[in-house]
This record gives C-alpha cells, sequence and structure tokens, in this order.
C-alpha cells in the first residue's frame, strides 16, 4: 500500500470521540480501527506490538545498527473531532487543483472556496484530498498515521538508511484532552518523541496554550412572573452579565499569535438555573492563572450583587506549555529542522494555537513536539490534505530517523 492509499483506508473507520463517555477509549470504534493497525503493523514485521485494553497501541521498528542510538518515537491520535461526524466518509481527489472553487455536496449548495479559505491558493498545481461535505475527512489526525506507518514501512524496504531503534504510538481520544492520561511512557520507553499532528506543511512547534475548562455554575430563583418583583433572580440573564464582564476583545474570534483568550462554548439553563462552559487560554503561564483568578473575580462581583452563592466557578486545568520542557533540549528541535530541509520541506516553526498531546507527554517526561501532518481546515466539512504534503511529511518522519542514527 502506498501512503495515500493507507490514509485513505483509515478515513473509512468511524473514531469519533465522546467527551461524555467516561471509559477509554471513549468510543468502540476506536477500538476496531486500533485492532487493525495492529494486523497492519504485524503484516509489516513490526515487533513488540502491544494494544492495551484503552486502545494504546505500541510497535517497534528495531534498529539496523549496532552503536547506541537514543530511541525515538512517532506518535498519532485515532480519533476525529466530536465537532462533527466521521462516518461513512467519503473523500475524493481533486487531481491538479487550479484556484477553482470546489463543490463537495451539490445537492446542499456546499463549496470549497479560496474566498472563503485562501489557503487553497498555497496548492495550485497539488492534488487534493476533500470531503463529500457531509462529514469530516479525518487527516486529524489519520494523515498522521499513514505517514507514520508509509515511513516505517519504507525503512523496512531500504535497509541502506541506518537507524536506531523507532517506536510508534497510537493513542485515542486526543480530541477530547484525553489522549496522554494513559499513555504509558515507560512502556514506550523513548528519549524523546514527535507527534505528527500539525496542519500546514513546514509547521515544527515546542510552544503551546496554557489551557484550563471553566464550569460556571448560576442559581436563580424563580416566582412567578406577574409578582416578582424584588423577587425573582432569572441565571439566565445573571450568566449574560457574567459573560459581559469578560474582556470582549479577548476571544478566539479577535485574537492570533501568542494572544491568550477565553472562549465560551456552551450555555444551558432556565430561570432556576443556568451552567455556563469556557475553556482559557494563554501561552504565558502568568497571564493563564491572572486569566483563571478572574473569572472567580466575577463571580465574586455577582455574588455581592446577587448574594453569596448565586455564581459560583470550578476550573480545571488540562496542560501546559511544552516550552519549558523542550526548551532544555533543542537538539531535538535541530534534529527536525535538519530533516525537513533534507525532505525539500521549508520548516516554519511557529506556536500551537492549541494543544497536543505532545504536550501532556512532555510533562510526563517524554519530550515530544509537533510536526505537520498537511491538513487542512480541522474538524468540519471544510477539511482537506493534499497527497503531495502527506507525502512530504512520510519523507520527514524518514529523515529524522537517518538524522539521528547519523548525529549519534
Amino acid at each position: 500500500m502506498t501512503v495515500i492509499e493507507r490514509f485513505l483506508k483509515y478515513v473509512s473507520f468511524d473514531t469519533q470521540s465522546d467527551e461524555n463517555a467516561g471509559v477509554t477509549p471513549s468510543t468502540p470504534g476506536q477500538m476496531v480501527f486500533a485492532k487493525y493497525l495492529q494486523s497492519e503493523l504485524e503484516a509489516l514485521g513490526l515487533e513488540e506490538i502491544s494494544l492495551d485494553e484503552n486502545g494504546y497501541l505500541f510497535a517497534t521498528l528495531p534498529a539496523n545498527v549496532d552503536r547506541d542510538i537514543p530511541t525515538i518515537g512517532f506518535i498519532a491520535h485515532m480519533d476525529t473531532s466530536p465537532d462533527m461526524s466521521g462516518a461513512d466518509v467519503r473523500p475524493r481527489i481533486v487531481a491538479d487543483y487550479q484556484g477553482q472553487d470546489i463543490p463537495l455536496c451539490e445537492e446542499e449548495g456546499i463549496v470549497l472556496s479560496p474566498g472563503q479559505f485562501p489557503e487553497l491558493l498555497d496548492h495550485i498545481g497539488e492534488d487534493l484530498i476533500v470531503t463529500d461535505g457531509r462529514t469530516l475527512l479525518g487527516a486529524d489526525d489519520k494523515a498522521g498515521i499513514a505517514e507514520i506507518v508509509g515511513a516505517m514501512a519504507y525503512l523496512k524496504e531500504h535497509p541502506e538508511i541506518k537507524h536506531g531503534k523507532i517506536r510508534i504510538g497510537f493513542n485515542p481520544d486526543e480530541e477530547i484532552g484525553l489522549g496522554a492520561h494513559k499513555f504509558d511512557v515507560e512502556k514506550f520507553g523513548c528519549k524523546w518523541a514527535y507527534t505528527m499532528d500539525g496542519g500546514e506543511v513546514g509547521e515544527l512547534e515546542f510552544e503551546n496554550f496554557n489551557a484550563a475548562s471553566a464550569k460556571v455554575q448560576v442559581k436563580g430563583l424563580n416566582v412567578h412572573p406577574g409578582y416578582a418583583k424584588g423577587k425573582m433572580v432569572n441565571s439566565l440573564l445573571v450568566a449574560n452579565e457574567f459573560v459581559s464582564l469578560l474582556p470582549d476583545a479577548e476571544t478566539p474570534a479577535t485574537t492570533e499569535g501568542y494572544e491568550g483568550f477565553f472562549h465560551l462554548i456552551g450555555m444551558e439553563g432556565e430561570v432556576e438555573h443556568t451552567t455556563v462552559s469556557y475553556i482559557i487560554r494563554d501561552h504565558d503561564r502568568v497571564k493563564f492563572e491572572a486569566r483563571k483568578a478572574l473569572m472567580k473575580v466575577c463571580a465574586d462581583k455577582l455574588n455581592e450583587k446577587y448574594g453569596a452563592g448565586t455564581v459560583t466557578v470550578e476550573v480545571k486545568d488540562q496542560y501546559y506549555n511544552m516550552r519549558q520542557q523542550v526548551e532544555p533540549l533543542m537538539h531535538i528541535i535541530d534534529i527536525a529542522f535538519a530533516a525537513m530541509q533534507e525532505a525539500g520541506v521549508e520548516p516554519k516553526v511557529k506556536a500551537i494555537r492549541g494543544g497536543t498531546d505532545g504536550a501532556q507527554l512532555s510533562f510526563k517526561g517524554l519530550p515530544c513536539p509537533n510536526l505537520f501532518a498537511g491538513g487542512l481546515n480541522f474538524h468540519g466539512r471544510y477539511e482537506f490534505v493534499p497527497i503531495q504534503s502527506i507525502e512530504k511529511a512520510m519523507k520527514v518522519v524518514v529523515k529524522i530517523a537517518e538524522l539521528t542514527a547519523r548525529r549519534y
């Protein structure tokens, strides 16, 4: 199988994760996919293959040199986003793209257009894999899996490329923030690793957001609206007041680069009780802590106005900026940078406006920067990936293995 044939096979598996499941993996389809991958890795002749009850699949490509070379790893996640269905994905290839609008679903008038997505124009002359407009594609992160498996197959077929021991790991539930929670770093047994979970060609990332979730609970008091003056406390209105106390210029739609934000992701309620859900993000740890503190300050203001216990805020940290873990080991970035250059890819070192499993793994003792997988417009019907980007990412994996051996 070519790397593209692998990718097209992988997206046929429905692996959408579910943040409300309370089990790992959060959906049975992820284990179905994991078992398929296990059989594929066995057919390739990889060793030390293990699949645990939580859906974590590890395997080894043994070293083909005798000297002591650090064991490195490559990691990707099997789940797709809960934001849109990943069932019955029907990909198609737009060959030799020339900058035109791409109809995805004519029946529903769904069009992938460079007017809305100008990044399409960066891929003129390439072959794009797109959706049929009814589902996401799943390049996040099945492109990463295909690239890693494809690279292992290539190294098996080309023993003249010298490399040390390589571990690969495929995990569930990254999209719901749980991918690294049950990842056994000690069993994985690497000095460092790379997640293949980035976007555009050349992305090389070792900085990410500090991240937290916040759940705001608002208690109201409901009485007959005809006799409510001075008595009723409408929790929906208090919740809206809470939202208005946060800076309106610090949302995802108004920030970029290293700017952090408060992201309102849900509001549900009635007069007596409302729940408001946020995620909080900032690259700077001090500013991140200040954002969390501001949520509590807003609650205190409203409790002073409406009575103690009206508003409560529960904040939970999710992950932290991996930079502090990776920066002392910049040789692992240097190797990836050089590998991209040797593969004909221009490196683009940038901070992630998001997070990866690598962030949590870095704090578990496995330094783990993030590399491009090639897809764009993740988590929705307009997702696409150029064939050439997948092929370049696979070459980078091969080059990292080769360069690591060359440097040790």
